[in-house]
């Protein structure tokens, strides 16, 4: 090597010759992938590089440094294609210059590398050979033996084996994901969506670049389920924002991500959330039929029963009302017998669970629009109840106060005007961040009942109208103010 030594400007290592910047490769990594100084103290990987067999220096100086192999293709710049055939055996590097960069990349100290000479080294092939590429790999070449052909034929299936179960992601990145998500499916149901959601799209695109790249197969199933739930949170939260044709397509979304990871769980509450979004739409119809493809995937636990809540709630809504007591009744026999199982989403959290709270909520809504409204109170009472002595993460804003709205709307058909504006007021005062269009929704059907002709003599009524016009002006304007 040269004797013009010079030292790096950064932590004073001596620089290669091959070097011409003023800093060693290291110190211009910064916090990126390095070779540690102690791996070069390995025997084998000294005997490697005095022998020339730089697939093996690539090979033990990346698990040494626990290294992936595309981290070694961002420090010697050599492709992550190249460098598996070249520790595979079924490439060599004999090009000089790329000689060089390669051991000026994995930061090799100047005394342990090899004096690079004009010619290869007597055992090597000759560059002139036409088999060489451009960039001075050698190819392997063609033999003519059988046993030539076997040792050919086992580095092309190791070179396959390496490329299909290589990863350009660390299981950890994936488990951070989960955790994410995770967070934002428990945070849904008492926290402000705003915020949410743009927490969610972070997410969602980080698990959509992550799928663009090359991963085991597990870890793409895996991917493809926590896209599919960044989806599927995504849905609810446009639903509730009252855009139903966008949480639709990412509905559709989910279900195709579902249909990729193999995860009939997903499946089941991507149908199922389908069947919500119907349901609360002028189509009621729908719903039912959403319900029924999603009993096909769903596993026993809180899905099945999430399905027969959802479907007696939609058959209540459109006046079928065999259907939906036969609903309640597979509703409650899910409940008594269907522990939960692995393969829904429960690990989650949060929105995509389906707690007795719930529960309790969507038994009273379906009796709410039965008509049967001393069962719909009293289902409803329930799930505020539990809501209210339960965890504080676990408590929906959302659900409470469409449970509420349940009472009123029972209180007010038995003409307890005055029981009906303590719930109602409750709401009336909710913050406009908390607001979700469901909740905008059933205020003004209340004041559409508080306007009929046997509450026109009620004081008590008229200003309870009056403020839920109030009401319904402030969320015009917020959410005018959304847009």
């Amino acid at each position: 090597m040269s004797n013009n030594i010079r030292s790096c400007a950064g932590c004073g290592c001596r620089l290669s010759q091959y070097n011409h910047d003023e800093r060693c490769a290291k110190c211009a990594r910064g916090n990126f992938p390095h070779v540690p100084a102690d791996v070069w103290s390995d025997p084998e990987i000294v005997h490697a590089l005095q022998e020339w067999d730089f697939g093996a220096v690539s090979r033990l100086v990346r698990l040494r440094a626990g290294l992936r192999q595309d981290d070694m293709a961002g420090l010697t710049g050599l492709s992550q294609s190249f460098l598996s055939m070249l520790e595979t055996g079924t490439r060599r590097l004999t090009n000089i210059r790329r000689i060089a960069q390669f051991l000026e990349g994995v930061s090799a100290p100047v005394d342990l590398c090899p004096e690079v000479p004009r010619k290869q080294p007597g055992d090597a092939v000759p560059a002139s050979l036409p088999d060489e590429e451009p960039d001075g790999v050698l190819a392997f070449g063609q033999s003519r033996s059988l046993p030539g052909l076997a040792a050919q034929a086992a580095a092309q299936s190791m070179r396959f084996v390496e490329q299909m179960t290589s990863s350009t992601i660390s299981q950890g990145e994936i488990e951070q994901l989960a955790g994410e998500l995770a967070r934002i499916a428990t945070d849904y149901v008492h926290a402000p969506l705003l915020p949410l959601f743009h927490d969610l799209l972070f997410h969602r695109d980080r698990a959509f670049e992550l799928l663009k790249g090359r991963q085991k197969p597990g870890q793409t199933r895996e991917l493809f389920l926590l896209a599919g739930v960044s989806c599927l949170l995504l849905a609810h939260a446009s639903q509730n924002l009252g855009d139903e044709s966008s949480a639709m397509a990412q509905v559709n979304t989910a279900s195709t991500c579902a249909e990729m990871a193999d995860h009939r769980g997903l499946q089941a509450w991507a149908k199922g959330t389908a069947a919500l979004i119907a349901e609360w739409s002028p189509r009621g119809l729908p719903a039912l039929h959403y319900t029924q493809q999603a009993r096909g995937y769903a596993p026993a636990g809180e899905s099945r029963i999430r399905i027969a809540a959802i479907e007696a709630r939609a058959a209540a809504r459109i006046g079928d009302k065999r259907k939906a007591v036969t609903a309640l009744d597979a509703l409650r026999r899910a409940r008594e017998h269907g522990a939960a199982t692995l393969g829904g989403l429960q690990n989650f959290g949060g929105i995509l669970t389906f707690p007795e709270a719930k529960q309790e909520y969507y038994m009273g809504g379906t009796y709410a629009l039965l008509g049967e409204h001393a069962l719909a109170e009293r289902h409803a009472a329930r799930a505020i109840a539990l809501y209210e002595s339960g965890a504080k993460e676990d408590r929906s804003y959302g659900d409470e106060a469409l449970a509420r709205l349940d009472i009123v709307t029972a209180r007010l058909a038995s003409g307890e005007v005055e029981g009906a504006g303590e719930q109602l007021r409750y709401i009336l005062r909710l913050p406009p961040q908390l607001r979700i269009r469901q909740i905008g929704s059933a205020v003004r059907r209340v004041g559409g009942i508080l306007q009929q002709p046997r509450f026109v003599g009620n004081g008590a009524a008229r200003e309870l109208a009056q403020e839920t016009l109030w009401f319904r002006e402030s969320d015009r304007q917020q959410r005018e103010v959304l847009r």
